[in-house]
């Protein structure tokens, strides 16, 4: 019987061929990797907190669990939150971090997808807090000018 007839109709003693195992080792897919050369957004002062600012961003930006909107309420929330919720969502996203390393080689194309994706939108959140910068300069230029003709 020819081979390749007997695979799809099952072997000569009538029972189903098993096909091999699926490779489950770990893909190591590194959440993260494209920010390696650093972030442009700037927490605003957290007095009552004390963590790595560029770690928490990190971690924050690498995650794909949130979207940019999500991520954005983060960042503007961050001055009006408790240590133990700085910690806890670092924490969570470390987790994240691990559970996606552990990921089989069969997902490594998603996942790039999605972190392309994730990737496009920290780079337009960097650009939104960028011309907000710009707009904050421009008004105190504006209300300097203002002041000093006395209006």
């Amino acid at each position: 019987m020819d081979q390749d007839f007997q695979g799809q109709q099952g072997q000569q003693d009538g029972t189903t061929p098993v096909s091999p195992p699926e490779d489950t080792t770990p893909a190591n897919f590194q959440l993260g990797a494209l920010f390696k050369d650093g972030l442009k957004i700037q927490l605003q002062a957290h007095p009552d907190t004390q963590f790595d600012d560029n770690k928490f961003l990190i971690l924050l930006a690498s995650s794909i669990s949130l979207s940019k909107v999500e991520k954005r309420r983060i960042i503007d929330a961050v001055p009006k939150l408790k240590q133990w919720q700085i910690d806890e969502l670092m924490n969570i996203f470390d987790e994240e971090k691990k559970k996606f390393a552990q990921l089989s080689k069969k997902h490594v194309p998603q996942l790039e997808k999605l972190v392309k994706q994730h990737y496009e939108d920290w780079r337009d959140l960097e650009m939104g807090q960028e011309q907000e910068g710009k707009k904050e300069e421009e008004q105190k230029k504006a209300d300097e000018i203002r002041k000093s003709l006395g209006l």
